[in-house]
């Protein structure tokens, strides 16, 4: 279980550093710096079963019904990345503690962090590919947090909408490539699909299993085309640009294309698809990265080059290049780490990241100069450092590649031209910041930072020297680790040296080097000149194209809802009951639904009972013009009616759900009816045209008869599915193991909250976002008073006039009208401790008898109602104890707990778990998680309902607000008086 360990930790931690204070900087890094390093300790626990070339798992349950289980996998490969994940982790948290300033939401900042360390743990250690996509997801998700951290800065803003959507589009082509191998293997284990290599390239769909897969990989990495997110993700503190855009979120995509090697490489189609991308990326980050004048600009773009080399190695289907690729991505993540921390640093102590101001600092920051020269020649791939090893590595197999004559000489050509650019731009990264002359005008005095600070980024630096003297004693046992875990006993032979004598690559690196220096000298009046400028590609701006498309998106957007759209309700519903109706017809066509193959008498109260039924329907549409109180009280009957039919043909359950929401339908309806505008029609008014009236004869004719059309077409499907006998198929599985399964007598509430369990869970998060969205929209919305259903005497409300003289009787004791029979408000208040009981009973009782959660809490719901008709919006706001929002998210949270316990008990998601206990004196208890999902079904349903009558009370008290003395309430016209 030590895998489970490293992956909840991060989560758990994140959720703990949410809930610290903001004052807490010092607990905060100290938590986040722990869980860092006692993950890492656990993964380096580890290393001797790496060492034997074992394969740690850890399997938990999951939807084995599906063949999908919960999965933990450590290879070489995962435990080379899990390192630089908890490690990396561990040293920004050190840097962010100084780096963030007392005004930050330092909680806020360590939750997201850990949780996207977490994330990112998930998608290297996932053994199952439909959980590597969630974490996937989950990973743009965090670091869309993270880089919209500064969210009142609009460039935060827009750089984490643009990093998130093409990530996230990303990850939805990743999940059908996904959900592609797991159809041709027959299985989504990682084992299972790493060994169907040979299956997936000669299967039909590998084309499009590679190019789906490839939008995700690419994407994730910043690589052509979909470079444009990372330079605009800069906007992000220094410390997530430093652990995210270097060491592990880009890594990412490279880290998948590295795990897919052995199923998806190996075709002319990976080589020209992967390593096409990778070549465009480095040539064009690379020449981009010259130019800018921006010091995280510079970084950026480098790093869509280096990712872009190890694109390339991956796809030119070479074992040595895959060893290269891996070599690469270690060096990589150490010295651009570093490298961001020192713009970090230069940021945080002048003021600044502007190029054209910077200058001279190595005489004020020496040690932050001498960390940032290494960590650059490092970049630039100056020898006796680890980026001039994988540099040579990757000339070595430019050189010896083989094909067509662009690939023997054209391959090794981009790459020394790369070369000389990350030459270029590397050496004036450090000249241009730390040497010249003395910077007159910055922000603030320069001064080197904390010495704590400096440390990460000299444990880097310090790395990199390292690697770069002693590779093979330093990684070469866990280089060859990751390759044995991706190539298995085929890793090619390789030597990890850092002399190998006088040969082409070794010139080929010189040439870069003296061509970068060259390079430099040659641009220097061009930075001045034109500074930020890059020559024929300036003009293509990625963030202008991105907005471009979104909002020729949000323009077809507009045309199609101008095309469907109408202010008027009425053809709003003609489309939706006309496209339904089609859809509804296609099964029928096949024929064979309509021919009855048993043959039930019509009872003559049945059908009399629907005589009433449909008078109602009918006289609600008759009414709906004139009356429309008698047309709601008619649509009731009609209702009332369904409700009699399903307990008419033995469906007691479904008839009491029916009666209670009519019962709560109407009753929202009827007090959301004085918003609607009234149908006013002057006794002077002149008839109107012959025209005007043979056009509304036809339009109502066309509604009656699509009305009949549709009701038929309806009532035959229903027809059809009756009269069949009953199928040996799911109804009857459902049937025959309610009881034995489920645990329940009530087949209704058993699919309901165990068999389809998860569509239950979705209906009430719609539910609850339904509410939370009716309260957002009615809470600011005031229609103009002349426009509201309101009788004219009451809408001329004198000043002093009461508060409850518009809506509802002047006495708020009292329900009924004058000249009625009036029933005592008190009478209604001692309604709800009973309603309460029955409704708790209705819940408990609902697995084996007609009830449940949604029946029980439609019953709390109507007896709040009534409280709310008896006392008016008084009663609502005066009552700051029901926080139906807080209900909402408790429901949801009981819910979602019920749905995961069980996995505790090693048993399938949203299964249910029983124990049975024996109290003193009360005897044996059966105890499920049934009845805890019901519970949350219960809250969830009073809190939506609620929350939509406090939406509804809203509405009174911010057109009539009470005086500054006395009872009284005046008109308001003021917009933000609530």
């Amino acid at each position: 279980m030590p895998l489970v360990f490293v992956l909840a930790l991060p989560f758990a931690g994140s959720i703990i550093a949410a809930l610290l204070p903001s004052n807490a900087r010092k607990l905060e890094a100290w938590l986040a710096g722990a869980i860092a390093l006692i993950c890492l300790a656990i993964v380096f626990a580890q290393l001797p079963q790496m060492f034997n070339g074992h394969v740690v798992k850890t399997v938990l349950p999951w939807m084995p019904g599906s063949g999908v289980d919960f999965t933990l996998r450590m290879d070489g490969y995962a435990w080379l990345f899990s390192v630089i994940i908890t490690a990396m982790g561990a040293l920004i948290v050190l840097y962010a503690r100084y780096y963030l300033s007392p005004q930050d939401p330092v909680p806020r900042f360590f939750s997201f962090f850990l949780a996207f360390m977490g994330s990112m743990l998930g998608v290297v250690l996932s053994g199952n590919l439909i959980q590597l996509v969630i974490f996937w997801e989950l990973t743009s998700l965090s670091s869309f947090m993270l880089i919209a951290y500064w969210h009142h800065r609009l460039d935060a803003r827009r750089g984490a909408r643009m990093s998130l959507t093409i990530t996230g589009a990303g990850g939805l082509c990743l999940l059908g490539g996904v959900l592609m191998i797991g159809h041709v293997v027959g299985s989504y284990d990682l084992d299972k699909v790493l060994a169907a290599g040979d299956v997936i390239r000669t299967h039909p769909w590998y084309m499009a299993i590679l190019v789906l897969v490839a939008l995700g990989a690419l994407t994730k990495s910043a690589q052509f085309p979909f470079h444009v997110w990372l330079p605009n993700a800069m906007a992000a503190p220094t410390p997530v640009s430093a652990y995210l855009h270097s060491a592990t979120m880009v890594k990412a995509g490279v880290f998948l294309l590295a795990r897919f090697w052995p199923i998806l490489a190996g075709t002319e189609e990976w080589t020209w698809i992967i390593g096409g991308a990778g070549l465009c990326s480095l040539v064009l980050g690379a020449y981009a990265a010259t130019f800018q004048m921006d010091m995280k600009g510079v970084l950026a773009y480098s790093t869509i080059s280096h990712l872009g080399l190890i694109t390339l190695l991956l796809g030119m289907d070479s074992k040595l290049a895959l060893v290269a690729a891996l070599f690469h991505m270690m060096n990589h993540a150490t010295f651009k780490a570093s490298l961001f921390m020192a713009a970090g640093i230069v940021d945080h102590e002048t003021g600044t990241r502007d190029l054209s101001r910077l200058s001279g600092l190595y005489r004020s920051m020496p040690l932050t100069t001498a960390l940032a020269l290494v960590a650059a020649a490092s970049m630039a791939g100056v020898p006796l450092l680890n980026g001039f090893i994988s540099k040579e590595m990757f000339f070595a197999e430019t050189v010896f590649v083989t094909g067509n004559w662009f690939s023997r000489v054209g391959l090794p050509t981009a790459a020394v031209i790369a070369s000389a650019f990350s030459v270029a731009y590397s050496l004036r990264f450090v000249m241009q910041v730390f040497f010249g002359p003395i910077p007159r005008d910055l922000p603030r005095a320069p001064h080197e930072p904390p010495k704590l600070m400096l440390i990460p980024s000299a444990v880097l630096v310090f790395t990199c020297l390292v690697v770069g003297i002693f590779p093979s004693y330093t990684v070469g046992l866990f280089l060859h680790n990751a390759a044995q875990a991706i190539l298995g006993p085929e890793v090619p032979v390789y030597d990890l040296r850092v002399w190998h004598g006088f040969n082409l690559p070794l010139l080929m690196s010189f040439i870069a080097l003296l061509g970068g220096i060259v390079l430099l000298w040659l641009l220097r009046h061009r930075h001045r000149s034109r500074p930020g400028m890059a020559p024929f590609i300036y003009r293509f701006d990625g963030r202008r194209g991105f907005e471009t498309i979104l909002e020729g998106l949000d323009t077809l957007a507009a045309f199609l809802l101008d095309l469907t759209r109408s202010p008027r309700l009425q053809p709003q519903l003609l489309l939706i009951v006309v496209v339904t109706f089609v859809v509804a017809m296609l099964p029928l066509t096949a024929g064979g639904w309509l021919k009855p193959e048993l043959h039930t008498p019509v009872n003559p109260f049945f059908a009399l009972m629907w005589v009433a039924g449909a008078a109602c329907a009918i006289g609600a549409a008759r009414q709906a013009k004139y009356h429309r109180p008698a047309s709601l009280l008619l649509t009731g009957g009609a209702g009332l009616i369904t409700a009699l039919t399903f307990a008419w043909l033995s469906a007691p359950d479904l008839a009491l759900t029916q009666l209670a929401v009519e019962v709560v339908t109407v009753v929202l309806i009827l007090l959301g009816l004085r918003w609607l505008p009234p149908r006013v029609e002057g006794d002077d008014e002149q008839p109107p045209p012959l025209t005007s009236s043979l056009r509304a004869f036809v339009r109502r004719f066309r509604d009656l008869i699509i009305a009949i059309i549709s009701g038929a077409g309806l009532t035959a499907i229903a027809y059809a599915v009756l009269t069949r006998p009953r199928p040996q198929g799911i109804s009857s599985f459902l049937v025959e193991q309610s009881l034995p399964l489920g645990g329940g007598a009530n087949v209704v509430n058993v699919i309901l909250v165990d068999f389809r369990g998860f569509d239950t869970f979705g209906e009430i998060t719609v539910l609850g976002i339904v509410a939370l969205t009716v309260y957002a929209l009615l809470r600011r919305f005031r229609p103009p008073l002349e426009t509201m259903a309101l009788p004219k005497a009451r809408q001329r409300l004198p000043a002093g006039g009461r508060l409850l003289d518009a809506f509802a009787d002047p006495d708020p004791r009292t329900l009924i009208p004058d000249g009625v029979m009036k029933i005592p408000a008190v009478l209604v208040r001692l309604l709800l401790p009973m309603a309460a009981l029955v409704s708790l009973y209705f819940l408990i009782r609902g697995h084996n008898l007609p009830g449940g959660g949604f029946v029980g809490g439609l019953i709390m719901a109507t007896a709040i109602i009534l409280q709310y008709m008896a006392g008016g919006v008084i009663w609502v706001e005066a009552r700051p104890r029901i926080h139906p929002q807080t209900w909402i998210s408790l429901g949801l949270l009981a819910a979602g707990t019920a749905a995961m316990s069980v996995w505790w008990a090693a048993r399938p998601f949203l299964s249910a778990y029983s124990v049975d206990i024996l109290l003193p004196l009360i005897g044996h208890i059966h105890l499920s998680t049934v009845l805890l999902f019901d519970i949350g079904v219960y809250m969830l349903v009073v809190g939506a309902t609620v929350l939509m009558l406090v939406a509804l009370a809203h509405q009174s008290l911010r057109l009539y607000r009470k005086p500054a003395h006395g009872p009284a309430a005046t008109l308001s016209t003021d917009e933000g008086n609530s």
